[in-house]
């Protein structure tokens, strides 16, 4: 397993947009610990979770069973959203990357995603950070970012 695989994560990501502090103290409270975006190795990994991460969801007939997802699919170039994904995970884990997108809310509230949409779409999150070999605490800190989204990318009312 590569330097790379083994020292990465990311993606959602297709939703985040909690900053993760860069200076969070360690266990013992005496030493700074590294940023999430250090200890998953920058961007360069970064980038390739997030690749592989849109390459699941673009091709994904679960979500692509929902008409406004497989519309915007067709609409927005997967290498669009890459882009995007990347540098908001880059600053959502402490990094030097500035997302120019829009809102969480904005971005998601016409493609009426539901809750098992939402949940699947997590699923596929964290076999693609497992098949990169991302450590149980940074995986659990990127889910916890993408957590955060929830409620801005599930539509109200949306059924499971």
């Amino acid at each position: 397993m590569s330097k790379c695989s083994r020292s990465l994560g990311a993606a959602l990501a297709v939703f985040l947009m909690v900053v993760m502090p860069g200076t969070a103290m360690s266990q013992e409270g005496d030493e700074p610990q590294a940023s999430l975006f250090e200890r998953l190795g920058g961007l360069a990994p970064i980038t390739v979770v997030v690749s592989d991460f849109i390459d699941h969801l673009v091709e994904d007939p679960v979500l692509n069973a929902n008409p406004a997802v497989d519309a915007a699919r067709q609409r927005v170039p997967a290498a669009y959203l890459k882009y995007r994904v990347t540098s908001l995970v880059c600053q959502s884990t402490g990094g030097p990357c500035q997302y120019q997108g829009r809102g969480m809310k904005e971005s998601h509230a016409h493609l009426e995603i539901t809750e098992a949409e939402w949940n699947h779409m997590v699923e596929v999150f964290k076999e693609v950070l497992a098949e990169h070999g991302v450590p149980d605490p940074e995986t659990e800190e990127l889910l916890a970012i993408v957590g955060s989204t929830r409620d801005d990318i599930v539509s109200t009312g949306s059924g499971s």
